[in-house]
């Protein structure tokens, strides 16, 4: 199954407080934090609606 490596690049400040939220729900925790989560709709979700605070890059097994 392929995964999704995801790194957080871009401050939250200033940003809407669900986007805050959304970074928490993905499990990010500070500013260049990488983490490896499955590729499924939910995740894809998450992503599409921070996009532009992560760097997001398929990794398959």
């Amino acid at each position: 199954m392929a995964k999704l490596r995801i790194t957080w690049v871009r401050s939250s400040i200033g940003r809407p407080f669900d986007q805050k939220r959304t970074i928490v729900a993905l499990g990010l925790r500070r500013l260049n934090h990488t983490i490896e989560l499955p590729d499924n709709p939910s995740v894809r979700g998450m992503v599409f609606k921070v996009k532009h605070l992560l760097r997001v890059e398929e990794v398959t097994e």
